[in-house]
């Protein structure tokens, strides 16, 4: 049960991560960001007239109807763009915006960051701290995107609000489906991220389990177990090296040889009987 789980934990990870870092290079890369429509209203027949229309993302603005229909422009970033917009509030929007774009680069970076550390972890699971790694960088990765995503939305709010209500003119303004696309990224890289992290505590666990407890290495201090060690410590060379003697304890081996006498050694003469010391016979 234990292994289907892991494995169905590095499966959806994997998924979600590739299905995040996709999202959020697509709503990076393309202009749907922001769509805008401005025009006035004819006091004749109460029909409305669109002055211009756009659609912009993070690199390009894009102009569909008005004056500039057809032409695509570079968003600039230092200098200002050689266009004719309507309105200086939605100038400003266009301007705005611009602040939040560091955010989405960074979680790019972070989410294919992750993306390649889960991959090697799962190719090696032995490596446990790569999925904790790749669960961090996925969840910093998705909070970057929310922080631009939320400067991007206040960006646009702040002029909205600010801007002068005329019974004249119009002006309408969605969030188009490269928005939505960042929008979803977030919840799949913090998905994956999630995923990441449990799947760690999971590996962990496990090892933790098949672990032999730290005691069992210790070796036996009774003096009739010599050999203990050499089974409890395989990598251990067995028998112990000799220690090399010291040049002091040599000598004196040889001054305590010198000095010592051999004891005396026993005489083996044979018993001497005396002819008075032997009884003679009553008979």
């Amino acid at each position: 049960m234990s292994s289907c789980s892991s494995r169905a934990l590095t499966i959806l990870s994997t998924v979600f991560g590739a299905c995040g870092l996709l999202l959020v290079g697509v709503a990076v890369s393309t202009d749907y960001w922001l769509i805008m429509v401005e025009g006035v209203i004819l006091q004749q027949n109460q029909s409305m007239e669109v002055k211009m229309a756009l659609h912009s993302g993070l690199w390009r603005v894009c102009f569909v109807a008005g004056s500039e229909n057809g032409k695509c422009v570079a968003s600039e970033y230092f200098t200002e763009p050689d266009i004719e917009i309507t309105t200086e509030n939605t100038a400003n929007i266009l301007k705005m915006v611009r602040t939040a774009t560091p955010f989405p680069m960074v979680s790019l970076l972070f989410v294919f960051t992750a993306f390649v550390i889960s991959n090697i972890g799962h190719i090696r699971p032995q490596r446990t701290i790569l999925a904790f790694v790749s669960g961090i960088f996925f969840i910093l990765s998705g909070l970057s995107l929310v922080v631009g995503l939320v400067l991007y939305i206040s960006s646009i709010n702040d002029e909205v609000m600010n801007r002068p209500r005329e019974p004249e003119q119009f002006f309408n303004y969605h969030y188009g489906w490269s928005f939505a696309f960042a929008a979803s990224s977030f919840l799949l890289k913090e998905g994956a991220g999630v995923m990441s992290v449990y799947l760690f505590m999971k590996r962990y666990a496990e090892e933790e389990m098949y672990r032999p407890h730290p005691a069992l290495y210790r070796p036996r201090l009774s003096e009739s177990s010599d050999y203990s060690g050499q089974f409890l410590h395989p990598e251990s060379s067995w028998p112990p090296p000799k220690r090399p003697r010291s040049a002091s304890s040599a000598s004196s081996d040889v001054s305590i040889q010198l000095t010592q006498t051999p004891p005396p050694k026993p005489s083996l003469q044979p018993l001497q009987t005396s002819p008075c010391s032997v009884s003679s016979s009553p008979y």
